[in-house]
């Protein structure tokens, strides 16, 4: 997956502990993607955790990315080692004023989205029903954001992006459709799922998604 056919820029293999529809690991393959890195992925069952997952994660969970002797296993930490590791293309600003708001932006969106996504698909019913609301309308009243640059404050593909792409592919799933007053934001989405890198993320899971 993400093989770069010129050998010369083939980079190390690494090994990636994944679930099919876990939006912290799809965020971590969109990274791996975009950054053209030669990784396996080992399709994990969080039903049925696999033995070799508890071996190396203290904490029994996913993502978990091997790079030799080195394991790590949390999303945000991975994407951000990557993007260190392999500096280009680069998915961080280089100043750290904008790095800060960068790391700002990501943890709102952790923080807001990502629960809300969390409680629509595993909470009850009413507990769905209220985080449904909610996200809805936290991306409709952030929808004038994306009228500013082609990505997220940015004219070039971020972290911030790869964070928020997983959710806005699931709408469907979350039973969320946006209204009109969200066109910037549904032109946003259709620009990142359009690229060759947010294709080469996707598991079959996740393509079944918008079938």
């Amino acid at each position: 997956m993400a093989a770069n056919n010129a050998l010369a820029n083939r980079r190390s293999v690494m090994n990636l502990f994944s679930a099919p529809t876990c939006p912290y690991c799809h965020r971590t393959r969109l990274v791996l993607a975009e950054k053209d890195i030669t990784f396996d992925t080992f399709d994990v069952d969080l039903n049925k955790l696999p033995e070799d997952l508890s071996e190396l994660n203290p904490y029994n969970t996913v993502p978990t990315l091997v790079d030799r002797d080195l394991v790590l296993y949390d999303s945000r930490v991975i994407i951000e080692y990557l993007d260190e590791r392999f500096p280009h293309p680069p998915l961080m600003p280089v100043d750290p004023v904008s790095r800060a708001k960068t790391r700002l932006a990501l943890h709102r969106v952790e923080a807001d989205w990502y629960p809300l996504m969390h409680d629509i698909l595993r909470g009850s019913e009413k507990a769905s029903t209220k985080a449904r609301k909610a996200l809805r309308e936290s991306l409709i009243s952030s929808a004038e954001i994306f009228t500013v640059m082609p990505y997220f404050l940015s004219q070039e593909f971020s972290l911030v992006d790869a964070t928020i792409a997983p959710v806005l592919w699931r709408l469907p799933v979350l039973g969320i459709e946006l209204p009109k007053e969200a066109k910037a934001l549904l032109k946003y989405a259709n620009r990142i799922f359009e690229r060759e890198t947010f294709k080469q993320s996707l598991s079959e899971a996740e393509k079944e998604m918008r079938l």
